[in-house]
């Protein structure tokens, strides 16, 4: 494969986009669990927000896997795999809707910092397209961040 990337850049940027994959995939699926199981006051509000934003999610993950794949380095898939990789903690219990905001708030924030994380690599190595990703995946985190932390103000 010779597409201006080393292969040992590849391998690094792969590495650091697994992480970001993990952390999407952690992510969707407390999103997914928590669109399932939230109630009260804002149940309407926050399963639907909850929704649109594991869709969103879902789609991601294909999005950076497949960036891996172009990368001519194969993806993690497994629940192993991704708790390994992963940053984000799992649910404890069904938690109240104001903590399942909090909760998160905190996620997108952790797959924001992964994101930055693999800038430099993709950076050295003149690799815009994963550039181009991570940019786009900031821009969605931060705005998600930003909207659930709204929710929380009193």
């Amino acid at each position: 494969m010779d597409t201006g990337i080393k292969k040992q850049d590849r391998i690094t940027i792969a590495d650091g986009l697994s992480h970001l994959l993990a952390d999407t995939y952690t992510l969707y699926l407390k999103t997914h669990y928590f669109h399932w199981n939230v109630t009260g006051p804002m149940f309407n509000t926050l399963h639907l927000m909850f929704e649109g934003q594991y869709d969103e999610l879902a789609l991601a993950v294909d999005l950076i896997a497949e960036r891996i794949r172009s990368l001519d380095v194969y993806a993690p898939g497994t629940y192993s795999q991704f708790a390994e990789l992963t940053t984000i903690a799992e649910a404890k219990g069904v938690p109240k809707a104001n903590d399942m905001i909090a909760e998160l708030v905190s996620g997108h924030e952790a797959v924001c910092r992964t994101a930055r994380s693999v800038f430099p690599a993709a950076e050295a190595a003149s690799d815009e397209a994963t550039a181009d990703l991570l940019t786009q995946r900031l821009q969605l985190h931060e705005k998600t961040a930003w909207m659930l932390r709204s929710l929380l103000e009193k």
